[in-house]
């Protein structure tokens, strides 16, 4: 299954609402996984972004849904990027692209 990394930015609402609930967390990835999205990394970050998660999903319609979802909230704002398990890619290269 295609795996996507998003990195997201907490909004002040939703750095509010994680300070006054951090489980918040939990319950997001558990939201994820009803509309079809695997959770298989999340880190904190310091600097420009709050969050990256590791994700999986059956296709970028379904990642799409997700990002427009979560940024409807109001609390986070996301930027999602397709990830290519790099032995997938070297193998898509063969002997070289030139």
């Amino acid at each position: 299954m295609p795996k996507y990394v998003m990195l997201s930015t907490l909004g002040p609402d939703g750095a509010a609402r994680l300070r006054d609930d951090p489980q918040r967390l939990k319950a997001v990835n558990g939201e994820l996984e009803a509309m079809g999205v695997k959770v298989l990394e999340q880190y904190a970050l310091l600097g420009q972004y709050d969050f990256l998660n590791v994700l999986e999903a059956p296709d970028e319609v379904t990642m799409a849904k997700v990002a427009t979802a979560l940024g409807a909230r109001g609390t986070l704002k996301t930027l999602t990027l397709t990830a290519i398990d790099v032995d997938t890619y070297i193998e898509s290269l063969g002997r070289g692209v030139g």
